[in-house]
């Protein structure tokens, strides 16, 4: 296997704090063969390039996956799951679709405004979202009256799920639709016989990246195998590497 490390950079996600992502040789395509394939040794995809956290000193990032079968909802996500009841979904190509795109920035501008995913034109939001050298669908979230509430933009790959990145109507905070989303592709991945659902890196410091740890039983990858993630877990610091 042949990876390349990226010049230092900002940690998008814990301040203070520099980044370094060892990238997969870019010379070779990427299929969802492949990303399924690396998707188990800890690797996550933007676009067409394949990586995984490589910083000096810092092992904040670890890959989190949720195996489908052995998954139980605790008392509030089964609560979750039964307020949403009346939502149906349809899995679409991921194409650029304005209807999404109005939501997109319906849910940047009220949770994210003014950052690095803040794209104020459809185009960009294709590019950045929607290019894709795997198999990415679209899962749609609508309510009885056709209402567009949620979109959970998904790689399908042979060993699993990758759950890439939710937005959702913000003004429908009572549903936890992010919390939504991901039950519906656990249950997903279970009914289809797809063994995990990756939920990409799980950074305790970060508060949006740990809610991630509500999911159980969870499984980290540790660089060289995945273990369960021990209840209590998200107390600890990060670890030097």
């Amino acid at each position: 296997m042949t990876l390349y490390a990226t010049f230092p950079y900002d940690c998008p996600y814990l301040p203070d704090r520099t980044a370094v992502s060892a990238v997969y040789d870019p010379g070779v395509p990427v299929d969802s063969q492949l990303y399924g394939e690396l998707i188990r040794y800890g690797f996550r995809r933007s676009g067409p390039r394949l990586y995984r956290p490589h910083c000096p000193g810092c092992s904040a990032c670890e890959s989190l996956r949720i195996p489908a079968d052995r998954f139980r909802a605790d008392r509030s996500q089964r609560r979750t799951w039964r307020r949403n009841a009346d939502l149906h979904a349809r899995i679409r190509p991921a194409e650029l679709d304005l209807e999404h795109f109005e939501l997109y920035r319906r849910y940047q501008k009220s949770r994210h405004p003014g950052g690095e995913m803040d794209f104020r034109e459809p185009e960009e939001f294709g590019r950045a979202c929607l290019t894709s050298p795997v198999d990415t669908r679209l899962v749609e979230l609508r309510d009885p009256g056709e209402r567009l509430l949620a979109v959970a933009i998904t790689d399908f790959l042979p060993t699993g799920l990758s759950a890439m990145y939710t937005f959702f109507a913000p003004e429908e905070s009572r549903r936890s639709l992010g919390t939504y989303a991901i039950l519906w592709q656990i249950a997903h991945a279970r009914e289809e016989g797809f063994p995990h659902v990756y939920l990409g890196y799980w950074i305790r410091d970060c508060d949006k990246m740990a809610y991630k740890d509500r999911f159980r039983p969870a499984e980290i990858w540790t660089g060289t195998c995945w273990q369960e993630l021990e209840e209590g877990r998200g107390d600890r610091e990060a670890t030097p590497r």
